[in-house]
């Protein structure tokens, strides 16, 4: 055990935001954290960490071996260091002693051998410690959060917002603390640093409690999920997905254990009501009386009725061919700053398409949105057949008068709408009583994509083009526009990074790489399958590489002679190893190549629970591998 809360409370403002909540973390536990915005996570990650008290009745018991490592968004840096002296400062105890021992030898050196025994204990620490190895560590941390080693000696000042999120995560990871808190780690991450990301703390060597609002993440990694709601705190064993199966099952039994127990009640009220006034049944009545006293009243469920209801639809039906695309740049920028981002780019849409753009962040995801609708200059050709209507959702709602209340910028395209159509609406997607009034420049982001939402609600467009539209909405919200998108039978072409969404949505994928694109006419799962794959292959042409590198070191080494039958005994039994742990690695490559090629198989992929244990398989067999190469390097292969 790391961590134990019990009846953990928190009011603010005489409103409680916590109830009686416990918890138990436990070594190796990999637990999300989810629920509806301000429903008292950040709370609860607070009390955890030390920054806020919970109420007084509470308690919070960690063990004397736990430390804690909490993720603060572009906390915690130095602006004025490099990233490789931002790394370094994790190490500096190591750092210190290393240089002492350097100190001590040249002591030794001059006479004085008075810390020899400082010195054995210094060595013993740092090896024990892997103290020549910080370098390493920081390197291979780095490259997969993203970072290049042109970038080590870069100021931390000179990073962007989500640069340095990036290298805060670093930062934390090289601490290694046995509890690892993490707030949203995934924003600002592409899809091949979320999955090191992912692979990473699968493997790590301690507790991780995460909060997210990337499902798809927290079905890779959580071994449990944890969810807030109404101040109430239930844990559910398995991985999101088995979360929202849980969840709803339990809903369920819970309204039929309900409706049961009504029904018993209403029966023995009914009984005691026509017979407890009369003579011949009265003990008969008062002892259904007494049976109701005794019943411990099932409470009802609770039911939110503040899910948004998304719903979009169209009228006209569009032709077969929706648009063509011909040649077509992807250019920032204007005069002699001007820089072109993709060149040559064509694809066609036909109706009913899904089609989800892809690519790192800068790559021109949302310019690509807004060349094809004529909204940015471009060179090449772009054609919509007829009876098209696009309904656009732009990622930071810059269509929304930011003076005029939500109320007002629906009046404002839809004159003929009553107030009351309008409640009711703006009702569908959560927006109520004096919320409707809020001027659009003050509400939230959540709150603007919501808007946005109603807006494209009466467009009745039978093309959408969205831009980001999960971005800010929190869980309910997601799997509301999630399921309208599902539903709606009409052209859809967007851009996300919700992998969940793009799992669900995408049937086709347009990538836009570093100067160029790649169309994969399959969905996102087989893409990520493809992908690994070429992860694989990378690390298989690495482990080839290492493989030769040490053959080549042992072929330089010279022919040792032997002293004695003992030696010679010890020599043959590190070559029987060698090889043991040669043929392992193969066996273990093999393995890994098979199920590779299984999980490109359509009924593997679009099995995802099967898909889940296949990819955990090979991870498992990947850490293998290493821990194989690390013995064969101690055996000075």
């Amino acid at each position: 055990m790391l961590v134990s809360l019990n009846n953990i409370n928190k009011f603010y403002n005489g409103n409680q935001i916590l109830k009686n909540i416990s918890l138990t973390i436990n070594e190796n536990d990999k637990i999300g954290l989810v629920g509806n915005n301000g429903c008292g996570k950040s709370t609860l990650l607070k009390i955890l960490t030390g920054n806020i008290e919970a109420e007084k009745d509470s308690i919070i018991s960690l063990a004397s071996k736990t430390t804690i490592g909490y993720l603060e968004q572009m906390g915690g840096l130095d602006s004025e260091n490099t990233v490789i002296e931002e790394m370094r400062k994790v190490f500096a105890p190591v750092h210190n002693a290393i240089d002492r021992l350097r100190e001590i030898e040249l002591e030794i050196e001059s006479g004085d051998n008075s810390s020899a025994d400082e010195y054995q204990q210094l060595s013993s620490w740092i090896e024990a410690n892997d103290g020549y190895n910080t370098d390493v560590k920081i390197r291979m941390i780095l490259n997969g959060m993203g970072f290049s080693e042109n970038e080590l000696n870069r100021t931390v000042s000179g990073f962007s917002g989500g640069e340095k999120t990036r290298l805060c995560i670093s930062k934390l990871l090289l601490e290694q603390p046995n509890l690892l808190i993490l707030d949203e780690p995934t924003n600002h991450l592409d899809f091949k640093t979320i999955m090191w990301l992912e692979d990473y703390l699968k493997n790590y060597k301690g507790a991780v409690l995460i909060v997210s609002h990337d499902r798809y993440f927290l079905d890779r990694l959580c071994t449990s999920v944890c969810e807030i709601e109404r101040g109430i705190l239930k844990r559910y064993s398995g991985n999101y997905s088995a979360f929202i199966r849980q969840r709803e099952e339990n809903d369920m039994r819970q309204e039929r254990e309900y409706e049961q127990q009504q029904k018993q009640i209403s029966k023995l009220e009914d009984y005691v009501a026509r017979n407890l006034v009369r003579a011949s049944t009265t003990k008969m009545a008062q002892s259904r009386r007494k049976q109701l006293e005794k019943i411990e009243r099932i409470k009802k469920p609770f039911h939110d009725q503040k899910h948004a209801k998304i719903s979009f639809t169209y009228a006209t039906e569009p032709p077969q061919e929706i648009l063509k695309v011909k040649n077509i740049d992807i250019s920032v920028g204007e005069g002699t700053n001007r820089k072109t981002l993709v060149n040559d780019i064509s694809f066609e849409v036909r109706r009913g398409e899904k089609i989800g753009i892809i690519g790192d962040n800068g790559i021109g995801k949302s310019t690509l949105l807004k060349i094809i609708q004529g909204l940015l200059p471009h060179e090449g050709k772009i054609h919509w057949n007829t009876n098209i209507k696009i309904s656009y959702f732009e990622q930071e709602s810059t269509n929304l008068n930011r003076e005029l209340t939500v109320m007002e910028e629906l009046h404002s395209r839809y004159p003929s709408l009553t107030d009351l159509e309008v409640r009711n609406l703006l009702a569908q997607v959560r927006f109520t009583g004096e919320n409707v009034f809020k001027e659009t420049g003050v509400i939230s982001g959540g709150e603007r994509a919501k808007l946005c939402f109603a807006i494209m609600m009466q467009e009745h467009g039978n093309v959408l083009i969205l831009d980001e539209p999960t971005n800010h909405l929190d869980l309910s919200s997601k799997e509301a526009i999630e399921t309208a998108l599902e539903e709606y039978t009409g052209t859809i072409i967007f851009v996300s990074h919700d992998r969940y969404l793009l799992s669900k949505i995408a049937d086709r994928l347009i990538e836009l790489t570093d100067g160029g694109y790649r169309e994969h006419n399959y969905n996102f799962e087989k893409y990520l399958n493809i992908l690994r794959e070429e992860q694989a292959e990378k690390k298989r042409i690495s482990d080839a590489e290492k493989f030769a590198k040490m053959a080549e070191s042992t072929k330089n080494k010279q022919v040792k002679t032997y002293r004695s039958k003992q030696q010679r005994s010890a020599d043959a039994a590190r070559k029987n190893e060698i090889r043991r742990l040669e043929n392992e690695i193969e066996e273990f490559q093999n393995k890994i190549n098979s199920l590779t090629e299984e999980i490109s198989r359509e009924e593997v992929y679009s099995d995802y629970e099967l898909m889940n244990a296949k990819c955990s398989e090979i991870d498992g067999l990947k850490s293998k591998i290493d821990e194989n190469f690390d013995k064969l390097i101690e055996l000075d292969y």
